[in-house]
């Protein structure tokens, strides 16, 4: 089981550890400002959150007269806190059935991301199915099998290739039939760009409607941390398309580019839920916005 400090070792050690050491100049002067606008730059938190955020640092430390290295890390610290949300609860209960629909581009870790939601859901005594809504490929209705098992619960799929849209409305009958309190909704994974693929996911939701009037209580999109500025357009298609409610960002144990989190926050306004830091069933965390940020500059030794 991956800590926070070890899945976010490589954006620490590549920018944010640098930023850092930015900051332990003996003079902060225009040419540091410069260095740490960079590095978030590079960092992918965004060239309008970047100039956002070093306008606010550099009215602080002359306001505050800040020289000590550790005290101008705290206060970057606090203020990159300020650009991220607290996630809500997740709108999972007080109903007899409780829909999640669950979106992404190909090899975002959609189906790896259910089955760990549906572990910690199983953890915590809730009762859940999983519908396998992907039917255009034989081997991810397989794959989401096995995380099923893993997680310990059921997944209702179809044959190959039939419609998703009779696989959801079987899933729901089973759902009821079984009296599970959370149906989690897999979606064929699809480019953003692609019109048809994008509306046969507006048809799975129209199904859910159908038969639950207020479903999907829940519609989370899949980024993959790796792909960093490429997520924002990603995200923003998803939510014209299906009116996303959050993220799950995935694969930031191996991204040097957390700092995507930053701007996808500020451009969207979309609540993290979880954060992906590791390839186990328990490698899913809640997203706590300061306890990410801390582990962006966590110092001590790696070894």
């Amino acid at each position: 089981m991956a800590t926070l400090r070890d899945g976010l070792k490589r954006t620490r050690q590549s920018f944010f550890g640098r930023i850092a050491q930015a900051f332990g100049a003996t003079e902060i002067d225009d040419d540091t400002w410069e260095d740490v606008e960079g590095l978030l730059v590079q960092a992918d938190v965004g060239v309008a959150t970047t100039m956002k955020l070093v306008d606010t640092m550099r009215t602080r430390v002359k306001r505050d007269g800040i020289v000590r290295h550790e005290v101008m890390v705290e206060a970057l610290k606090d203020e990159l806190s300020s650009l991220l949300m607290e996630p809500t609860p997740l709108n999972l209960s007080g109903r007899e059935l409780s829909v999640m629909l669950i979106a992404g581009v190909n090899g975002s870790g959609k189906t790896t991301t259910i089955g760990k939601l549906a572990y910690r859901m199983r953890l915590n005594d809730r009762k859940v199915i999983v519908a396998a809504g992907d039917t255009f490929r034989a081997a991810a209705v397989e794959q989401l099998k096995l995380w099923g098992e893993r997680a310990g619960v059921p997944v209702i799929a179809g044959t190959p290739g039939s419609d998703p849209g009779a696989v959801v409305y079987d899933a729901i009958s089973a759902a009821k039939a079984r009296k599970a309190e959370v149906l989690i909704v897999d979606t064929a994974g699809r480019l953003h760009s692609n019109f048809n693929l994008m509306a046969e996911l507006v048809k799975v939701r129209d199904v859910l409607r159908k038969v639950i009037p207020d479903a999907p209580h829940e519609s989370l999109l899949v980024l993959d941390g790796t792909t960093g500025q490429n997520a924002l357009t990603q995200a923003k298609k998803f939510q014209e398309a299906i009116d996303i409610t959050g993220l799950v960002v995935t694969k930031l144990d191996s991204s040097a580019k957390g700092g995507m989190l930053f701007a996808i926050q500020q451009e969207l306004g979309l609540p993290v839920h979880y954060i992906g830091i590791g390839e186990s069933i328990y490698d899913l965390v809640f997203f706590n916005p300061r306890a990410f940020v801390d582990s962006l500059f966590e110092n001590g030794n790696e070894e």
